[in-house]
């Protein structure tokens, strides 16, 4: 409407939009499998649930279809909802204003009845020659349909840029510039529909392609100057610089591409502008870093050849008037979240690429189910890399997928090529960082070599803190900055702020160049310093209000926290170390980290070297703690019993109780269990933690207690310290504690009769446990709302939690109590009045990960958590 101004809806990344049309409920496992289609072609779905809500909703999807490129509509039963005052439904309001000239995808279901607005509106849609339609049956179906069809829009795009324009007199055709490559390349369909926005869009002078070395910058240049040939009808020009190592060559290398003779007569640069005139091309300039200093001559040259245009492929950003930074990405890989499988595999543009390089040296190879698992952890270890993908691949033919996963601990010394007729630069990984890192000064290459004490992802003030005695340490963040720039360190944002890493294999190298140097040692101290000052800063807000933030800025420091641990322990730092498993004891319980600290207080043990009796106490509590859970005894009972006695000479009373509190806990495992010993320990250790006024070992305290009478059959006494234990959760502001106990006095009202009267708690811990990103506390909440599904009849989204429930607890080991696991019941009610959907629930459940499974679990009315979910 003339004057309205609608509000303005971008993508983060400004990729190529596929708006998603449908109803919502109704069609919940389809909207998954689009998504999952979309993402997986590196597009962003817009989904209109997932928007702001204070604009109107026609105001709402105009603006986002007016930013979206694709329109995919998916049709079931229902018309949809139509609002007051309206006299079409949302859904047709949606496929109404779609502009004309945008591709449309349709997709109807086949169902037995429609509502009779639905058929007129599909009617309409099959008579409209800019629609194209297609039946499917399954979410499955459906996602496979959307990927390809996807694809082939895409590519059809391109196609008619493959063909050779008709070149001008004097300027060769596009074949005789442009390499043809090699090989196909895999999984960048989205890159290079960006690529085409940016060039077509008339506004960028010099597009840079920017990524670490190895990562496809040079291949995904030459497809886009392929795919792109229609919008340079005067040519394009591929200029290789590779061999190019002094500045001065630059100017001679582009106008002996361009056919120009320097005879001397006149500048190089006003010979190429004058050939260049008012011509549209398109010159490539490929591994531009290592003349980076002669940026500032591409903007001499666009200025005097308005109609040209640079495409350019380097390590480090130009930094130049009119340059728009394009990152390659690596290829993506399968979800940690998502268990291991061959869809998954066949859905990963790394595990193709493997796939594709491991047949051509060995013909007959392809993904099994058999060898899935294996070619995933290989491309997960290699961040996706492309080049390290293609060179792991190359083992393949001497050892299996499973062998070079397991060698990948030690990653370059493995990757060597054989290839003779690639460059220099890929003959191996290593020789690949070597020449990036020899193109750096001497304080740029020793920072990056210091940063591989790093493991993954680390902050400006942690390079700070370990850079204090280095010689780099005056200049770290313009020393950062430059390795940046150079694409060796790559930069992102998360939880508000910038943090950095390195790839994984270059974070080897550095290390190595440690360790030859004889440095590594002090660099790990220098480490293990930081994150010990970091622990004790946080570690007193993992209790009460601040609980929430404190998870969250830990989360970003996980690798660290690990290497930290070991870094302590490896340099005999035991009694640190100690301190600093136990100052994290809430966080590893949030976060599912027991398993890792078990490992490090085995390896403070056996060094057999002196340590306190609270150290000793420490490292003995965390090694028994899986054995609690898993294999109770009375050897674990006697072994905490050993706990409470050191804490308590050590003079830790809080310590204490909680291992007084693990011992109780223990016997609750036992068959035999003689509840009167394992009440009054509870009872005990409750006491002392009252008293001493910590609420949060309180809480968990009143838990056991519960938990203790759920086993004995006294439910009501049980409700009561669920209650009780609420309650002290709550005076404390404390999330986890929350979540525990509410989840456990949930689970027993809905035993107990209370049915839906307990979903508002089931969603509360859900909520809370999506902001902790408490795998345990919102499992239970997808299990209890499971519950509340199946009880209201709605089958197949019962069956979807239950299955997404149980997956996430096999591949976790999520402990859960016998006898309250609510949802299994109604599921079974359900599923005999409805087996096809629950079934057909079960079947898409099992495939989901956890973020799927809470966005499913969540009202619409969460779209913001729905949100934090998806990249949990």
């Amino acid at each position: 409407m003339t004057g309205v101004e609608h509000p303005v809806i971008h993508t983060p990344d400004q990729r190529i939009r596929v708006f998603v049309s449908s109803t919502l409920r109704e069609l919940a496992q389809e909207r998954l499998a689009v998504r999952g289609a979309v993402e997986r072609l590196r597009l962003a779905p817009v989904m209109f649930e997932l928007g702001a809500r204070p604009h109107p909703p026609r105001d709402l999807y105009r603006s986002y279809l007016e930013q979206s490129d694709v329109f995919v509509g998916i049709y079931a039963a229902s018309y949809g909802w139509t609002a007051p005052g309206e006299d079409v439904s949302g859904l047709q309001d949606e496929y109404d204003l779609a502009p004309r000239e945008m591709p449309k995808l349709i997709y109807i279901k086949d169902v037995p009845e429609r509502e009779e607005k639905l058929e007129r509106l599909i009617a309409r849609i099959q008579a409209d020659d800019t629609a194209a339609y297609l039946h499917f049956s399954t979410a499955e179906e459906l996602g496979e349909r959307v990927a390809a069809d996807l694809a082939t829009l895409l590519a059809e795009r391109f196609d008619q840029s493959k063909e050779d324009a008709a070149a001008p007199p004097g300027v060769p055709g596009l074949a005789a510039r442009v390499p043809a490559p090699y090989t196909e390349t895999i999984g960048r369909e989205g890159e290079l529909a960006e690529i085409r926005a940016l060039l077509a869009g008339g506004l960028h002078r010099v597009v840079s392609l920017i990524g670490p070395g190895g990562i496809g910058k040079s291949r995904l240049a030459i497809e886009a100057a392929h795919a792109n040939a229609d919008l340079f009808p005067d040519g394009i020009f591929f200029v290789p610089l590779e061999g190019v190592l002094e500045p001065g060559l630059l100017l001679p290398t582009i106008a002996y591409v361009l056919g120009i003779r320097d005879t001397g007569a006149d500048a190089l640069e006003a010979l190429i502008a004058q050939a260049l005139g008012d011509r549209h091309v398109l010159i490539v300039l490929d591994n531009f870093e290592q003349i980076i200093d002669e940026a500032p001559i591409l903007v001499r040259l666009y200025t005097l050849a308005p109609e040209a245009c640079f495409l350019v492929t380097s390590r480090m950003v130009l930094r130049i008037r009119g340059e728009r930074v394009f990152e390659v990405e690596t290829l993506g890989t399968p979800s940690p979240d998502m268990p291991a499988s061959l869809t998954q595999a066949l859905a990963s543009p790394a595990c193709r690429l493997f796939a594709e390089r491991a047949a051509a040296v060995k013909p007959g190879f392809e993904l099994t189910a058999d060898n899935a698992a294996d070619v995933i952890e290989v491309c997960r270890r290699l961040d996706g890399l492309p080049l390290a993908i293609e060179l792991a691949a190359a083992k393949v033919r001497m050892l299996p997928p499973a062998d070079i996963a397991a060698r990948l601990g030690r990653a370059l010394p493995l990757l060597s090529a054989t290839v003779r007729d690639l460059p220099d630069r890929h003959r191996t990984m290593r020789a690949t960082i070597d020449w990036s890192v020899g193109l750096l000064p001497d304080s740029h290459r020793a920072m990056l070599e210091d940063l591989g004490v790093f493991a993954a992802r680390f902050t400006l003030e942690a390079v700070e803190a370990v850079g204090a005695v280095r010689p780099w340490g005056d200049d770290a963040i313009e020393t950062l900055a430059a390795l940046i720039d150079a694409s060796l360190v790559q930069q992102s944002d998360s939880g508000g702020r910038s943090v950095f890493s390195l790839l994984a294999i270059v974070r080897e190298y550095g290390m190595e160049a440690l360790e030859r140097r004889g440095e590594a040692d002090a660099m790990r101290i220098a480490h293990a310093e930081h994150y010990l000052a970091l622990v004790h800063r946080i570690s007193p807000h993992l209790r009460g209000s601040g609980q929430i933030d404190a998870v969250a800025e830990l989360g970003l420091e996980v690798p660290n926290l690990r290497a930290a641990a070991r870094h302590l322990v490896q340099t005999h730092r035991l009694d640190d170390a100690g301190d600093f498993a136990w100052s994290l004891l809430a966080y590893w319980w949030i976060s599912g980290y027991f398993a890792d600290v078990r490992l490090w207080m085995l390896e403070l043990l056996a060094a057999e070297r002196p340590i306190t009796a609270r150290t000793r106490a420490i490292a003995s509590f965390f090694t028994l703690w899986a054995e609690l859970w898993q294999r109770p005894s009375e050897q674990v009972v006697s072994g905490l019993g050993e706990c409470v006695r050191l804490f308590t000479e050590s003079q830790d009373a809080h310590a204490a109780a909680m291992a007084l509190t693990a011992r109780a806990s223990t016997r609750l495992q036992f068959p035999d269990l003689d509840p009167a010993i394992a009440r009054a320990e509870l009872e005990d250790a409750v006491g002392r933690l009252e008293a001493l006024g910590d609420r949060w070992a309180q809480s968990l305290g009143e838990v056991a207690l519960g938990q203790l009478e759920v086993v004995c059959g006294d439910l009501p006494t049980a409700l009561a310290h669920f209650d009780r234990a609420v309650e002290i959760a709550e005076q404390a502001d404390d999330a986890f504690t929350r979540v525990v106990a509410g989840n456990n006095r949930a689970r027993l009202r809905f035993l107990l009769g209370a049915g839906e009267d307990t979903e508002e708690e089931f969603l509360h811990t859900l909520r809370l446990s999506i902001r902790l990103h408490f795998v345990d506390g919102a499992t239970y909440g997808i299990e209890g709302m499971c519950a509340i599904c199946a009880l209201r009849g709605d089958a197949w989204r019962a069956g979807a939690l239950a299955a997404a429930a149980t997956t996430i607890r096999k591949t976790t080991g999520i402990y859960d109590i016998a006898g309250l696991a609510v949802h299994l019941g109604p599921l079974e009610a359900v599923r005999a009045t409805d087996p096809e959907q629950v079934e057909a629930g079960e079947r898409a459940g099992a495939e989901m990960g956890l973020a799927e499974a809470i966005e499913l679990a969540l009202p619409d009315a969460d779209a913001e958590l729905r949100r934090a979910a998806l990249v949990w």
